[in-house]
């Protein structure tokens, strides 16, 4: 019978002793090919900064992530479009600054400036309407001049007449067969009577057409016409130091403002229908007057005493445009 033998199975604690051994000698050996490699450059990092290699490591990224460019803001609603064609400047001056667009008007304006103070009727602008007749008698009528040296004379549409600020206008009318005709605002042709329409003395219309024919289309323009006369004062019935009415006649453009001199400067009187400028307390009645036409020409007129219903010349008259 085969005795039993004493040998002793290796025990546990030795095979892990063994193994750690063996692991840290291929460590060291792997060690020192890395160091003996030409580039000294571990496989691993090759193979990450290498673009042919089939696989990275994800905890190893091959460059650091960019910041995304930040995103335009969005517009708010409604708010225009920038042109691609033409970017915003960063620096602006003023006079690269665009001039301001005026709104459009009903009828066409002359260049600005051309009449500052002109009002519905402008210098240099041709109106489209009609021509009617009635019968002038001698000429006068809601301007109150009193009885024209002709009966070339017309009735403003009440629109167009603006309270009294037509009265004294010379007018070139023309009709559709190529006549025409100069006439004076001296009426007011009260409604119906439509913006651009001219109620004409008989005489005047029939420098136009057959006066059967009753309604012609025209156009007509304002003039400032050559004459020799001068402008006139007329003080109104009942005038005094206390309350007067101030009139002007003759003058070759329409009248825009009539002032009266005071101790503190020049104060401007309300204009009437009837064509005449008021000074309620009597304020400057008797004094100084300075007169100015719609182009803004200022005409001084000095020692018209107040004499209720007397025409007194002046000296002076507006320019000619």
């Amino acid at each position: 019978m085969a005795s039993r033998s004493h040998r002793r199975r290796p025990s546990k604690r030795r095979s892990v002793l063994v193994s750690a051994v063996g692991v840290a000698a291929v460590g060291l050996l792997l060690s020192l090919v890395m160091v003996l490699r030409p580039d000294g450059e571990p496989d691993t990092v090759q193979s990450a900064a290498d673009p042919s290699a089939g696989h990275r490591s994800s905890a190893t990224p091959s460059a650091p992530a960019r910041k995304p460019a930040p995103k335009q803001k969005p517009k708010a609603k409604g708010q225009p479009k920038q042109s691609k064609a033409s970017p915003t400047p960063t620096t602006t001056t003023p006079s690269a600054r665009p001039s301001p667009t005026s709104a459009p008007r009903s009828s066409p304006r002359p260049a600005s400036g051309t009449a500052p103070l002109a009002g519905r009727i402008q210098p240099q602008v041709t109106y489209k309407g009609v021509a009617t007749h009635y019968d002038a008698a001698d000429g006068d009528g809601a301007c109150l001049y009193g009885p024209s040296p002709d009966l070339m004379v017309a009735a403003m549409n009440h629109t167009d007449y603006e309270t009294s600020k037509a009265c004294g206008a010379h007018i070139l009318v023309r009709a559709a067969n190529g006549a025409s005709v100069t006439v004076r605002v001296t009426n007011e042709c009260p409604l119906p009577c439509a913006p651009g329409q001219l109620d004409l003395s008989k005489e005047a219309f029939a420098k136009l057409a057959g006066l059967s024919a009753g309604r012609i289309p025209i156009t007509w323009s304002l003039l400032s016409p050559s004459t020799s006369d001068t402008v006139s004062i007329r003080y109104k019935t009942g005038s005094s130091s206390h309350w007067c009415g101030i009139q002007a006649l003759g003058h070759r453009n329409p009248l825009a403002r009539l002032e009266v001199k005071t101790g503190s400067g020049w104060s401007r009187l309300t204009r009437t229908e009837y064509n005449y400028f008021l000074s309620p307390g009597g304020t400057g009645c008797g004094g100084a007057l300075r007169l100015t036409d719609i182009y803004g020409e200022q005409l001084t007129v000095d020692g018209i005493a107040i004499r209720p219903d007397a025409v007194q010349p002046t000296r002076v008259q507006f320019a000619r445009h």
